[in-house]
C-alpha cells in the first residue's frame, strides 16, 4: 500500500486555520457566558464581554489577512467554481453520494486533492458560502453590537438592535454546530487523524489504491 504526499496547505493558511479555530471556540464559549451569565459562572460578565470583543476584533484582522492572501495568490483557484455549472453540480452530487453511501462501502473518494483543487465541489459550495457571506455578516453584526450608540444609524438601517442581535445569535448557533461537524468530516481521511496532521505539516496523504477524504 503506497502513500502519496501532496503539499496542500501553505504555512500562512495553516497559521490562519488554527488561529481562526481557536478564536471561534473562544467566541462561542464567551458568547455562552454572556448569554447565560446567571447559569454559567466561569468568568465575570465584564471579563467575558471584553474577551469576546477582543477576540472578535482579532478574528476580523485574521479574516482580512486570509482574504488578501487568497486574492493576491494563485491559491484562489481552490475556491473558484467550475465554469460549467452542470458539470460542477453533477460532481457535487457524486460527492454527496460518496459521503452518504459510498464511504460506508469502502468506495474510492471521487475527488483527488491537489494544491489547486484541495476542496471537493461540496466543500467549495460550503466554504464559499461561509467565508464570503456568513462570516462577514457575523463580523458586521458583532461590530455593530460592540458599540450600539456609535453605530446606531447603521443598526437602524438593518432593522434595529433586536434584528441585528437575532442575526448574530442565529449565526452563533450555526458556528456552534458547524465546528463539531467540520471536525467529524476531517476524520474521513486515509486514517482518522490524517487531515488533522496535514493541517500541521501542510502535506495531505492519499492512498494510491483507494483515495478517500
Amino acid at each position: 500500500m503506497n502513500v502519496q504526499k501532496i503539499y496542500i496547505h501553505p504555512l500562512p493558511v495553516r497559521i490562519w486555520h488554527w488561529s481562526n479555530a481557536t478564536g471561534f471556540v473562544l467566541l462561542i464559549l464567551t458568547g455562552l457566558q454572556i448569554r447565560y451569565r446567571d447559569i454559567i459562572g466561569l468568568l465575570s460578565f465584564e471579563t467575558s464581554v471584553r474577551l469576546h470583543n477582543f477576540v472578535g476584533i482579532a478574528l476580523m484582522g485574521f479574516y482580512l489577512l486570509w482574504l488578501v492572501f487568497y486574492l493576491t495568490s494563485d491559491k484562489i483557484k481552490n475556491y473558484q467554481m467550475d465554469l460549467q455549472p452542470m458539470k460542477f453540480y453533477a460532481a457535487a452530487i457524486k460527492q454527496a453520494v460518496y459521503y452518504g453511501y459510498g464511504i460506508f462501502r469502502g468506495s474510492a473518494n471521487p475527488h483527488h486533492a491537489s494544491p489547486y483543487t484541495k476542496f471537493n465541489p461540496m466543500q467549495k459550495l460550503t466554504y464559499d458560502l461561509i467565508m464570503l457571506l456568513v462570516v462577514p455578516i457575523q463580523f458586521l453584526s458583532g461590530l455593530l453590537l460592540w458599540d450600539v450608540q456609535r453605530f446606531s444609524g447603521a443598526i437602524a438601517l438593518f432593522g434595529g438592535v433586536r434584528t441585528v442581535d437575532t442575526v448574530h445569535v442565529l449565526f452563533f448557533i450555526f458556528f456552534s454546530a458547524f465546528l463539531p461537524v467540520h471536525a467529524y468530516l476531517a476524520t474521513l481521511g486515509p486514517t482518522p487523524g490524517a487531515h488533522f496532521k496535514a493541517m500541521f505539516t501542510g502535506y495531505e496523504e492519499e492512498l494510491e489504491h483507494a483515495k478517500r477524504m
